[in-house]
């Protein structure tokens, strides 16, 4: 292995890697092994392939920080954190602490008003970005789809418009108003027809921009163009309430938006009269570096999806929305009876703690070591025609594959697929994105040590040689 990323210790490396399975990783058979195999067996017969990871080979037993182990007794670096969903760490102890003692006292009380529920609501105030901090309102779901589709609903009750404007390459859930806002074919094809109502505008895909121009030299042609759209007539936008766009998109790449383009489009949002609202269910919970991806662009949302890692280990999802905005929605027009269950709210509170205490150390320090590990990774490419590209903020990296350098030629599917499989043979869990597929993302948890870290990027630097 290569020499250890820098040692800047903000937190203690040594706490942090008590987290963890200190060995990681550590492979003892092929993935799958025999046990793992027979989980997989029966799943594909009793379980729907639909879901996200579909026939991925990799059968979680146990995790720990940010490593995890299979039933063969396979233990591995976590680099995926359940879709950047285990923000503080797979199973961690003052998060299990919370739910334990939460347990004895109250989990389900309907859609209802209980202590946790309220305290949590007040603290998810507290951490919101400017604008919305300590002057807004919490919406509570389950998930980021959920709270998307509450989103698209309030929308139309609050402005009394029926279109939404969202981005090409968007991810915003697969439920009917999500699943009309995301453009990804997989989760469309052969589902139409979709919410009406809907514009899709390019998305500042700067390494591929479909307007063939260079950033920063291309003034920011494409929030020209959605000012156009949004604020011009006779472009079909005449009925728009709300924009809805990732400050980093997820799903097709991880691509951030270039400086400048956020504001430009929060401008035709208020020339509009349309609302701006930031999914930051991937990219949210100190992932970026900063509590909020938003935070990045000095912008001020007007609404926030919210969801993966601020429930970390449990399901734990919102909207969040000015107050003034809130107050038109009509009370009882939304029930959701599982939401902002006690015990999960214990242990989102307990997340938002960990997340931000210590002045945001641990939020810090993954915007720190994000850069250390891009660095690394841009510095190993210089060599490897494979990597295309290396982009994102903190610890949510897309790394670009390319059959070469100078055309950007995506890189082939099944060169992709053996590529997935030797990394999880290495002890690398990560999964591919991409509006290709052909993009891998480091998401890992933020409790991730920089030694794991070190070793992650040379083992997928070894395997990247072996395409």
């Amino acid at each position: 292995m290569g020499s250890e990323i820098k040692k800047e210790i903000i937190i203690s490396e040594k706490e942090l890697a008590e987290l963890s399975y200190e060995e990681a990783p550590k492979m003892i058979t092929s993935v799958p092994g025999p046990k793992a195999q027979k989980v997989l067996e029966d799943s594909f017969e009793y379980e729907s392939m639909a879901r996200g990871a579909g026939r991925y080979p990799m059968v979680y037993a146990e995790g720990k920080g940010a490593t995890a182990t299979d039933p063969d007794g396979n233990v591995f670096i976590d680099m995926a954190a359940g879709v950047a969903v285990n923000s503080v760490g797979r199973c961690h102890p003052r998060v299990i602490k919370a739910m334990q003692e939460q347990m004895n006292t109250l989990m389900h009380a309907g859609d209802m008003s209980n202590v946790k529920r309220t305290e949590l609501a007040r603290k998810v105030a507290s951490v919101m970005p400017p604008g919305l901090r300590n002057n807004c309102i919490t919406y509570f779901t389950q998930s980021g789809s959920a709270a998307v589709e509450t989103a698209i609903k309030f929308v139309r009750k609050i402005t009394g418009r029926s279109q939404i404007v969202a981005f090409h390459g968007a991810y915003h859930g697969v439920w009917l108003g999500g699943n009309s806002l995301t453009t990804g074919n997989q989760y469309r094809k052969g589902f139409g027809p979709f919410m009406p109502g809907v514009i899709h505008l390019p998305y500042p895909y700067c390494y591929r921009c479909c307007f063939g121009l260079k950033y920063p030299s291309c003034n920011l042609q494409c929030a020209q163009y959605a000012d156009y759209v949004l604020n011009t007539p006779y472009t079909g936008a005449y009925d728009v309430g709300a924009v809805i766009i990732e400050a980093q998109q997820g799903e097709s790449g991880y691509v951030p938006a270039p400086p400048g383009f956020l504001a430009m489009l929060k401008k035709s949002c208020e020339k509009n009269g349309a609302l701006y609202i930031s999914d930051e269910v991937q990219a949210g919970a100190g992932r970026t570096g900063k509590m909020w991806c938003i935070e990045h662009y000095d912008v001020e949302p007007d609404m926030i999806t919210w969801g993966k890692g601020m429930g970390s280990d449990v399901p734990m999802a919102g909207l969040t929305m000015r107050k003034d905005l809130a107050a038109k929605v009509d009370d009882y027009s939304q029930p959701n009876t599982w939401a902002a269950n006690a015990m999960t709210c214990a242990a989102c509170m307990t997340n938002i703690d960990i997340l931000t205490e210590n002045d945001g150390a641990l939020i810090k320090r993954a915007g720190e070591l994000g850069e250390e590990i891009s660095q690394q990774l841009r510095e190993g490419a210089k060599d490897i025609k494979f990597i295309g590209d290396v982009r994102g903020k903190g610890l949510m990296i897309g790394i670009e594959m390319v059959e070469d350098k100078e055309t950007r030629k995506p890189l082939n599917p099944d060169a992709m697929g053996m590529f997935m499989m030797g990394l999880l043979n290495r002890g690398i869990i990560s999964f591919p994105c991409g509006r290709y597929g052909n993009v891998i993302r480091f998401m890992p948890p933020l409790v991730l040590t920089r030694k794991h870290a070190a070793k992650a990027v040379d083992i997928f630097l070894e395997t990247v040689k072996t395409i």
